[in-house]
């Protein structure tokens, strides 16, 4: 009887003690959980980056704060990326306006000159009018490189994907600038192996591709007098590399130059004039393609646009 009643003795402390451990772990975690309250509603508030600093040796809570903290990460990440999208957007339509408000003045300032000098000379007449024309092409296209760039990254112009023989778009891309390079007198130096290399590509894609890396580096390598297109490969890939001797750019800002409306007019460096959009649109075509655009550059000794796509061996 007596140890019955010791073992009843126990067992009512053992339980007391639990419940009392019980509650101080209840406080504790009410605590804990009114201070997550806190935090977040701060932070949400207030649009801080901060994460949740809670120090607790609860098990059961540590993997929950740590969720947490992840999407706030990911949500902070997210609203700077939404922020930087912003200002780009900004400036891309400051950019775009000014572009378009340049050619356009000077249309508006040749029909002006129609308008006012009904006398002039009909050679003049042909003349202005042809200055109309190449003016008025230069707004169409750069309204056709901003829908373009639009479609491109609002995921509304699909690009379908083929095997492509990238010797024979390089052939004919080349091929297609060929009096304007001999009018400037640049040497033009192509590498392009006999056997024909095979990419999973699109060839309309690749030949705006190829026409823009060209015409990129006619317009700001010229200084160079060289342009060379080389074709290479291993078994994963096929690099194609568009490369003048012109002035080049800076380390500093060869990454930046794939960026919307991006210039170095920022830099005061003229490299890069017009819309700032070509190299977008061209790194937007090269990654549908599931591929890859890199740029090295040694002012004066080489630039290099280097296009890497996948490699369709004959042996696979």
């Amino acid at each position: 009887m007596v140890i019955a009643l010791v073992i009843l003795v126990v067992l009512v402390v053992v339980l007391a003690v639990i419940a009392a451990v019980q509650f101080y772990a209840y406080q504790v975690r009410s605590a804990n959980l009114k201070h997550i309250q806190n935090q977040l509603n701060s932070i949400i508030t207030e649009g801080t980056n901060e994460k949740l600093l809670v120090f607790t040796s609860d098990q059961a809570l540590i993997p929950v704060l740590i969720e947490i903290n992840r999407l706030l990460e990911h949500n902070q990440q997210r609203a700077a990326d939404f922020m930087e999208m912003e200002q780009a957007m900004r400036k891309m339509i400051s950019n775009i306006s000014h572009d378009l408000k340049t050619p356009l003045t000077v249309v508006l300032g040749y029909l002006e000159t129609l308008h006012l000098h009904p006398g002039i000379s009909e050679e003049e007449r042909k003349a202005l009018q042809g200055k109309v024309y190449v003016k008025a092409n230069e707004v169409l296209e750069l309204i056709h490189k901003f829908f373009d760039l639009a479609r491109l990254e609002s995921g509304d112009k699909r690009i379908e994907l083929s095997p492509v023989d990238i010797n024979e778009v390089s052939r004919k891309n080349i091929l297609a600038f060929y009096d304007t390079l001999t009018a400037k007198g640049f040497e033009v130096l192509i590498e392009i192996p006999d056997n024909p290399l095979l990419v999973w590509g699109n060839e309309e894609a690749l030949e705006r591709i190829l026409n823009n890396l060209i015409s990129n580096a006619i317009r700001h390598g010229g200084e160079g007098k060289t342009l060379g297109l080389t074709l290479r490969a291993d078994d994963d890939f096929v690099y194609m590399e568009v490369w003048d001797r012109g002035k080049g750019i800076s380390e500093l800002h060869q990454e930046r130059v794939f960026e919307r409306m991006y210039t170095l007019e920022d830099s005061r460096n003229k490299f890069f004039q017009g819309s700032g959009l070509g190299l977008t649109i061209t790194k937007r075509l090269v990654e549908a393609q599931e591929g890859v655009i890199r740029i090295h550059s040694k002012p004066y000794e080489k630039t290099i646009f280097t296009v890497q796509l996948k490699h369709i061996s004959f042996s696979k």
